[in-house]
């Protein structure tokens, strides 16, 4: 058995590095990520002309439609689940691609899809039963995708130093979306999830509804950071 020490927080970067030399810029980790990408642009697509189709028909525009469509934490999280992996497949040297393949970038974006796989799972299935071409859109946006980037995040990306400040960005998002569908909400009388109908449950409600989904995500953003930290070096040394 190996005694060796371990790796001091300054160095988890470099060490990550060292420990997945060849995996993190792998034709296996390209292949994976360009099929994330694809998938993940696929359905957006799919979901984006299902959205304005329903809305016209309802006598809306395409601009109510885009409407209708950024106020759903899915189709936001896919968008940008589509833009990271992208650049993961393609390593391209734009500063938008650089900055989405960053570990902890990577790692928070795999986070949020898992949460939204999750929370879809757990307290939406139940409420329709989708067939056909949606059902394809459905399961990829809220199954397909969330599985497949905790894959890509298991074996390809490589171990990162995480701050409590890096890890506290990581809640921008979520808190920024729920704040500003509240708002858009209030303004407009529509509300995305059932969980934050403000008007069916009242303020008191959601907002222990959002207490508690937030509670569920900082445990899930804390076992990916534990995991990074301590399960992601055991393997190697475990290999070594």
């Amino acid at each position: 058995m190996s005694h060796d020490p371990l790796p001091s927080t300054e160095s988890l970067d470099s060490f990550g590095a060292k420990l997945f030399p060849a995996r993190h810029d792998s034709g296996a980790s390209r292949a994976l990520a360009a099929l994330i990408a694809v998938i993940s642009w696929c359905a957006f697509i799919a979901q984006t002309d299902i959205t304005i189709n329903r809305l016209v028909a309802r006598g809306g525009g395409v601009l109510e439609g885009l409407d209708r469509l950024s106020m759903y934490l899915t189709n936001l999280t896919i968008l940008m689940s589509a833009l990271v992996f992208t650049s993961l497949a393609l390593s391209l040297r734009t500063p938008l691609s650089r900055f989405c393949r960053q570990p902890s970038v990577v790692s928070a974006v795999v986070a949020y899809l898992a949460f939204v796989g999750i929370a879809y799972n757990l307290l939406l299935r139940h409420l329709w039963a989708p067939t056909g071409y949606r059902a394809l859109v459905n399961e990829s946006l809220h199954t397909v995708v969330p599985l497949l980037s905790m894959v890509y995040w298991i074996f390809f990306v490589p171990v990162f130093h995480s701050s409590v400040r890096k890890s506290l960005l990581w809640l921008v998002y979520p808190l920024g979306y729920l704040a500003i569908t509240l708002w858009r909400g209030a303004v407009s009388g529509f509300y995305p999830y059932p969980f934050i109908d403000v008007s069916a449950l009242g303020y008191t409600r959601v907002m222990l509804n959002v207490s508690l989904l937030l509670a569920g995500f900082v445990g899930l953003m804390v076992l990916l950071i534990a995991v990074n930290h301590s399960g992601k070096p055991a393997l190697g040394r475990k290999s070594s």
